[in-house]
């Protein structure tokens, strides 16, 4: 039987309908494969500057960083984790192009009772809970509860003051690309930071591990 995506689990009965072309990307990676994404962002960060120094400090934990930059090539890789076959949640590492030097972000998704859970950044620092559903033939998260990991302790986030934050996948099918959008907003402030480009994806398995030939005996 086939493994289940946390994707899969999240949207249930829902899954098929998204584009048919973004069912590689949402669908379960097969144990020891690899998700390989390029593109890029025609912008990411935020222009309030005076959100920089908080986001200086995510940044040295890989969650979002203190630019605001247009064109940015990226790179991401997906990997399963857990059960070794995609069913119980999905590694994400993203390596943003940016201008001064390359910055990583990285994640864990995982499938919990229907929603879906993802940690972001190093040890998970913010853990974000997101409903799951299929818009127009893609797919569409939005934050339900944000919470920041302070060493043993997990904080939740007021909801009168957490931010929200949306992400989008489309397949869009005049660019022959996948299209990502993410936004992060909060009362009263707005936007508070955004990320969003097009990019080709594909999954392949690892190559081969070749036997070793066998040395021939040494002639005296």
């Amino acid at each position: 039987m086939p493994a289940t995506s946390v994707y899969q689990a999240a949207l249930g009965p829902d899954f098929p309908a998204l584009h048919p072309r973004l069912h590689a990307y949402f669908s379960a990676i097969p144990a020891g494969a690899v998700g390989t994404g390029s593109g890029v962002f025609d912008v990411v960060g935020t222009p309030k500057r005076w959100l920089w120094p908080a986001l200086w400090v995510l940044g040295l934990a890989g969650v979002l960083f203190p630019v605001w930059q247009h064109n940015v090539p990226f790179t991401v890789e997906n990997r399963s984790r857990g059960d070794g076959a995609g069913s119980r949640a999905v590694t994400a590492r993203r390596r943003f192009h940016l201008t001064g030097g390359d910055r990583f972000m990285t994640d864990v998704m995982r499938a919990r009772n229907g929603e879906l859970v993802d940690s972001i950044g190093s040890g998970g620092l913010v853990r974000a809970r997101f409903s799951a559903r299929v818009v127009d033939g893609g797919l569409v998260l939005r934050s339900t509860h944000v919470a920041v990991r302070l060493g043993r302790l997990t904080l939740p986030i007021p909801a009168r003051l957490s931010p929200v934050v949306v992400l989008s996948e489309q397949f869009d099918d005049d660019a022959d690309a996948q299209r990502v959008r993410v936004t992060i907003d909060a009362p009263g402030l707005g936007r508070l930071y955004e990320y969003g480009g097009n990019f080709t994806y594909s999954v392949a398995a690892p190559a081969p591990v070749r036997p070793s030939e066998p040395k021939e005996p040494d002639h005296e």
